[in-house]
């Protein structure tokens, strides 16, 4: 697999684009999935001494849960988590002793328990570039009428810790902890922009994989993005992801090494290409240049 280097093809080498070359999945059903899954499990544990499988396990179990999903019953577990049910049974069993898992006897599902909380609530409390960045944010939120927020990394997502909101009354609302996609959206755009090429093209890998019949413009889009990175230091999606929002992306690097993305956006019919290319993408620039100076004067 290679990175973003031009192709041999005369059309792509006229436009100067960089497509990298993926590898194609094989297979798409859910079995095949649930099969890879395992096998992963049992691949790392084979070559990894200091991987657990069973500690792995569960906390796959744990990821099996979205947003506004209250309750999951072990059958949607086991499907999620690509393993078998009699696993999940007892993994999900030993969650909920631990407190990380409710069960509920009227259901017969189970829920995520204030282990989890515990969990996220001591990660989010020691990210100190939160309070910095805070001021920051909300000076850039007033004067967009839109929301600025910071994302990081999970997988083939982007997970907000930090969000804020103008006072303006018409805006796009979100929260911390929500999940974007990584691959399509302004903020995801700028992280795999600023990543390594062996990052990069690993997780689009896994992007191709999971969504086959929307890879060409997937693949277009990322493209852009690195070229636009490279040249005025931030990504845009607008209507790519959702066709109703517009918005922009800047990556950063904390001095303790962590890398996230910024993002401004709001509805596309009050922020436009222009208003995003020409403003709000260098002011979002600066806002990361400021972070940066003040968090290294601490």
């Amino acid at each position: 697999m290679t990175g973003f280097g031009k192709t041999k093809g005369s059309d792509e080498q006229e436009r100067g684009a960089a497509v990298p070359k993926i590898k194609r999945a094989v297979g798409s059903s859910e079995s095949r999935s649930e099969q890879r899954d395992i096998a992963r499990f049992d691949e790392e544990a084979a070559t990894d001494r200091q991987f657990v499988t069973a500690l792995a396990r569960g906390l796959e179990v744990l990821r099996c849960f979205e947003p506004r999903e209250r309750y999951l019953g072990l059958s949607e577990l086991a499907r999620r988590a690509g393993l078998p049910k009699a696993t999940v049974a007892r993994l999900a069993g030993t969650l909920a002793k631990l407190g990380y898992l409710r069960y509920s006897e009227a259901l017969g599902k189970y829920s995520l328990g204030t282990g989890v909380l515990s969990l996220g609530y001591s990660m989010l409390s020691n990210l100190d570039i939160r309070d910095v960045a805070r001021p920051f944010m909300q000076e850039l939120a007033e004067y967009a009428r839109a929301s600025v927020a910071i994302g990081v990394r999970d997988r083939l997502s982007v997970v907000y810790i930090e969000w804020v909101r103008s006072s303006a009354p018409i805006t796009v609302m979100r929260s911390v902890g929500v999940r974007l996609p990584l691959a399509t959206t302004s903020m995801g755009r700028a992280y795999l922009a600023a990543a390594s090429e062996a990052e990069r093209n690993e997780v689009l890998e896994h992007v191709r994989a999971h969504d086959e019949a929307n890879w060409p413009r997937i693949e277009r889009g990322i493209v852009q993005a690195v070229k636009d990175y490279e040249e005025r230091g931030f990504c845009l999606s607008a209507g790519d992801w959702d066709k109703d929002i517009a918005a922009v992306g800047v990556p950063f690097t904390a001095p303790d090494g962590t890398r996230m993305a910024f993002n401004c956006g709001g509805p596309a019919f009050v922020m436009s290409r222009e208003t995003l290319e020409e403003d709000l993408g260098p002011r979002l620039v600066d806002l990361v240049n400021r972070l940066g100076a003040a968090l290294g004067r601490r």
